[in-house]
């Protein structure tokens, strides 16, 4: 039937995913929490966690732990542990590449219109990219980064 919502577990259905959406602290700083959450929501995704805090050098280390030694590591850490954000845990059929679909290219000029990125974030002067949003790039990935931010949940 066209417009219906197949619940899941239906026959065909993709198997639910789990994903860690970081909203940066550019997100947060210029009040786009609730419009990046409706995005999210819109597009059919369950949120079943979501906290507001300033992550911990320990949180960062863990998370960023692939780039540790890249040029750009110190002041991407610094910048992430600079204010609060916003940490999600969102669940859906295919939302690790929905996500990421979702959130645009990683650079925000190169972001296509509709994206998070392309319609909300744009480039600045500054040392590190500050592009609103995280979404982790594979199911190996989003359970160590669950993990890391909502261990309960790993």
């Amino acid at each position: 039937m066209a417009g219906s919502i197949r619940p899941r577990g239906y026959p065909g259905a993709m198997t639910a995913q789990r994903t860690l959406v970081l909203l940066k602290p550019d997100a947060v700083q210029r009040g786009l929490r609730g419009e990046i959450i409706r995005r999210i929501e819109a597009k059919g995704y369950d949120i079943l966690a979501l906290a507001q805090r300033t992550a911990t050098a320990e949180e960062l280390a863990a998370h960023y732990a692939e780039h540790e030694g890249k040029p750009f590591y110190p002041g991407l850490v610094d910048y992430m542990g600079s204010a609060p954000l916003v940490a999600i845990v969102a669940e859906g059929e295919g939302v690790i590449p929905g996500f990421r679909s979702l959130a645009g290219a990683t650079n925000p000029t190169e972001a296509a219109p509709g994206t998070i990125r392309g319609d909300l974030a744009r480039e600045w002067d500054l040392p590190v990219i500050q592009n609103l949003v995280h979404g982790s790039d594979s199911e190996e990935s989003a359970a160590r980064e669950i993990g890391i931010w909502f261990p309960e949940l790993g």
